[in-house]
């Protein structure tokens, strides 16, 4: 059995981006936190609750296009029994962006009840969106917004400065760069965040990590890892983790002089294939 990976990430820019966040917070009506739906818990940032205060807030869970209907189902419901409304979405494809702008409307509603009392009928809503790096906050600008305008990279930490953008119907959102937090108090959600790819890969002992996303999947996820890499299932169910990295490496042609497996490019071709979905709807946390 592989140790749990051990992962801590915290860059410099990091901290600048919480005092960013706080000194930003009262130009705005509402806040949106991004999660990543095969891991919407340990992809929200535990400080946010502090950083926020009472500010009004949306949850979005993007990515579902690659987690379990089922499962990402359950955790909105879940979320909004918690009272922290809740939608589903795909930001690259714009799946369920449709109840966006009407979500915001609805946990504004006596707020806009309110301006239209004082005469303000049709004044400009200002959304910050907050949430880990590479969970999609660019993603989620460009689309709503039409065009290209926050740099998109499947990488963390790209967005760096705020950035404003005016989106039609009256909404602006100020777009932050992806914070994490100083210390991942819970191990399993580092070794998470890390298995989505919201940790710098430079970090990371990319072999460690194949390793141990194997071994966390094979027993639930074993039909899927078989069927990607054309392995029996029985391989897959009864083979040490590396031994499996290493029957994925050979399968995949992957071979270096006299016939050793090079285990690091299998390493890094199942983190990259399981992050882009090629393994089918995963997700990582079940709901309460």
């Amino acid at each position: 059995m592989a140790e749990i990976l051990p992962v801590q990430w915290f860059p410099g820019h990091m901290a600048k981006t919480r005092r960013l966040m706080q000194e930003n917070l009262r130009l705005v009506d509402l806040v949106v936190e991004l999660a990543d739906a095969r891991i919407p818990q340990s992809s929200r940032n535990p400080e946010l609750d502090r950083l926020l205060g009472g500010k009004p807030r949306l949850l979005l869970l993007n990515k579902s296009d690659s987690a379990e209907p089922e499962e990402t189902r359950r955790w909105c419901q879940w979320y909004r029994g918690q009272g922290i409304p809740a939608l589903a979405a795909d930001c690259r494809t714009g799946q369920g962006l449709g109840q966006f702008l009407p979500a915001i409307r609805s946990v504004l509603a006596e707020k806009i009840a309110q301006w239209e009392r004082n005469g303000m009928t049709g004044r400009t809503i200002r959304v910050m969106v907050v949430g880990i790096p590479n969970v999609g906050k660019s993603s989620l600008i460009n689309r709503l917004a039409g065009n290209k305008r926050a740099k998109v990279e499947d990488r963390p930490g790209v967005t760096r400065g705020k950035q404003w953008v005016t989106l039609p119907g009256g909404v602006e959102l100020l777009d932050m760069p992806g914070v994490l937090w100083p210390k991942f108090e819970d191990a399993l959600a580092g070794e998470r965040l890390a298995f989505v790819g919201s940790v710098k890969d430079e970090v990371l002992d990319v072999e460690h990590l194949a390793v141990r996303l194997l071994e966390v999947l094979a027993p639930t996820e074993g039909e899927k890892i078989a069927a990607r890499y054309n392995l029996p299932l029985e391989t897959v169910a009864e083979s040490e983790p590396f031994d499996l990295l290493e029957q994925i490496g050979r399968k995949r042609g992957m071979l270096l002089p006299g016939g050793h497996v090079n285990t690091e490019r299998a390493a890094i071709t199942v983190v990259d294939e399981f992050r882009g979905g090629q393994w089918g709807r995963i997700t990582l946390e079940k709901s309460p």
